[in-house]
């Protein structure tokens, strides 16, 4: 009988330090900030997402502000600008041909007119950020590594999308063509590359 009771007080107890642990530990769990918590990654939804972004990022209106030399591309079939003016040290210009000069900060009216934004510029010299020629592979892992990127974190990268500079793209004044997706549904496919992983496609594709 002794034995008995000694037996199941053992158990009652063991029973009790168990429950207790596990209330414990769910408050702990409850407790975890949302940053402390692992994010779903997702590599074909990642990849996926970056198709989409790479047909904006090649299209002229993102491309023709990132050229492989010193001077930027014109019109809808990426030509040299006409005016020959080149990238400078800050990429607004070099010497008395300022970006500035002739692109103000909102489009000037009329067809094929001198578009404008406050922020004119090509990425400056130490970060020339190239697109033209780049593969989505190539332009993938660019976009991601801060020494190519102007120094940009997966949050700021995040923003980006949202610069003044790059929603221009979606109102470059007359003549021009748009971007083959919405801004809408540019900054969805960005933010989910980036999102789940910001995953490079193959190099082959």
């Amino acid at each position: 009988m002794k034995k008995s009771i000694m037996i199941m007080s053992i158990i009652l107890t063991m029973v009790g330090v168990m429950a207790f642990a596990w209330r414990s530990g769910s408050k702990k769990e409850a407790m975890l900030p949302l940053s402390a918590l692992p994010l779903k990654k997702d590599s074909i939804a990642s990849v996926k997402a970056f198709e989409k972004v790479y047909r904006v990022l090649m299209s002229p209106r993102c491309m023709n502000c990132h050229p492989s030399g010193d001077i930027p591309l014109q019109g809808d079939d990426s030509h040299l600008h006409e005016m020959f003016p080149k990238r400078g040290k800050d990429g607004k210009g070099l010497f008395a041909m300022k970006c500035g000069n002739c692109h103000q900060p909102s489009n000037t009216p009329g067809k094929h007119s001198p578009p404008g934004n406050a922020e004119w510029h090509l990425p400056p010299a130490n970060m020339k950020m190239v697109f033209q020629g780049k593969s989505a592979a190539e332009l993938a892992k660019q976009l991601i590594d801060p020494k190519q990127n102007g120094n940009k974190s997966m949050k700021q990268l995040l923003a980006h999308s949202e610069d003044g500079l790059v929603r221009w793209g979606w109102k470059p004044g007359e003549g021009r063509t748009l971007p083959p997706m919405s801004h809408a549904e540019f900054k969805k496919a960005w933010e989910t590359w980036i999102n789940n992983g910001a995953y490079a496609p193959k190099s082959n594709q």
